[in-house]
């Protein structure tokens, strides 16, 4: 993954594609700053993590911005998210991710929301970097009223 990530730098670098190399540099950095923060190389699935905050995180932006109507940074950022989810796996359709999440439930067979944590943490194993978490957690909460 990370060679991909630095492969697409160059190639962007190349190309002139001043947007890409913009958001590759970030996630770069992100990624860096990840690996000085827990002292060791990340694995595909700890810069997966990276990459899906980074969308978290301009998802939320977006929300910021429709409130304050600025279209133009909604463009942007939605451009941003686009590049960015080219280096997460192929996100589960609702169907999937509600089949995984039936299965999970038949194994937990959870009582009340205090099981939400158990739950939570055996769907993060199959889905994480497939699926929005959030959307995972409301639909979790939704079937275990």
């Amino acid at each position: 993954m990370r060679n991909q990530i630095l492969e697409d730098l160059k190639t962007a670098m190349k190309n002139q594609d001043k947007e890409r190399l913009s958001v590759i540099r970030m996630v770069k950095g992100a990624i860096q700053m990840s690996e000085l923060n827990k002292k060791h190389e990340l694995s595909d699935e700890e810069v997966i993590d990276v990459i899906s905050k980074e969308i978290k995180s301009r998802k939320d932006s977006i929300n910021e911005f429709k409130k304050g109507g600025r279209e133009d940074l909604i463009e942007k950022t939605q451009n941003e998210i686009a590049i960015l989810s080219e280096y997460l796996p192929k996100q589960l359709t609702e169907e999937e991710l509600n089949e995984i999440i039936d299965k999970i439930f038949d194994e937990v067979k959870p009582e009340s929301s205090k099981d939400m944590g158990k739950i939570m943490k055996e769907l993060k194993l199959q889905v994480n970097g497939k699926a929005d978490m959030g959307l995972v957690s409301k639909i979790v909460k939704e079937k275990i009223k």
